[in-house]
């Protein structure tokens, strides 16, 4: 599990109530959770003050696989996954002067929902989802160039959730959905 407190009675943050309130929203999207659980469990979380009061209130998710959970990381150069490739559900992208090009387009997808963080220090971000994903740019942040996102006609709720959160600093972050084949 995520949270393995070394002091039950610890003071927590904003930063990690929001990590578990992520933890029980992603195990909703799986089914893992039912509405009403998710609803006591995120009542529980938010008004948490201690590491002991959050681990209680995940305890009950199951633990992940380790095979669900990659890193890729590069000191410059270029990081490059297309073609028919493995997306794990949590993927985390770094680098401080790599660019990347991330093509889920023809990926497999196993997950309803896949996590990518993206830390890019300068080099230029790449991503193109499948047409049918929904894609989550809520937590991202861009530094100079901005973002570059416009919906899929086919995105809906039969397809994956992406949720792409992180830090793109000096250059573009393009996100678009695979074209016609």
């Amino acid at each position: 599990m995520a949270f393995q407190p070394k002091d039950p009675h610890a003071l927590i943050g904003d930063a990690d109530r929001e990590r578990a309130a992520q933890l029980l929203k992603d195990a909703y999207a799986k089914g893992q959770l039912t509405h009403q659980q998710l609803d006591q469990c995120l009542e529980q979380v938010l008004s948490a003050r201690t590491r002991g009061q959050i681990d209680v209130a995940v305890a009950g998710l199951p633990a992940q696989n380790p095979g669900d959970r990659s890193t890729i990381t590069t000191v410059s150069g270029l990081i490059l996954r297309r073609g028919r490739w493995r997306v794990p559900a949590d993927l985390t992208v770094a680098s401080a002067l790599a660019s990347v090009y991330l093509d889920l387009s023809r990926a497999v997808i196993e997950h309803p929902v896949v996590d990518l963080e993206v830390l890019i220090g300068v080099g230029r971000v790449r991503i193109i989802v499948p047409r049918e994903a929904v894609v989550d740019l809520q937590d991202m942040k861009t530094g100079l160039k901005g973002l570059s996102y416009k919906p899929g006609r086919s995105s809906g709720a039969q397809g994956p959730r992406i949720r792409i959160h992180g830090t793109v600093g000096m250059r573009k972050l393009t996100v678009r959905h695979a074209l016609l084949r």
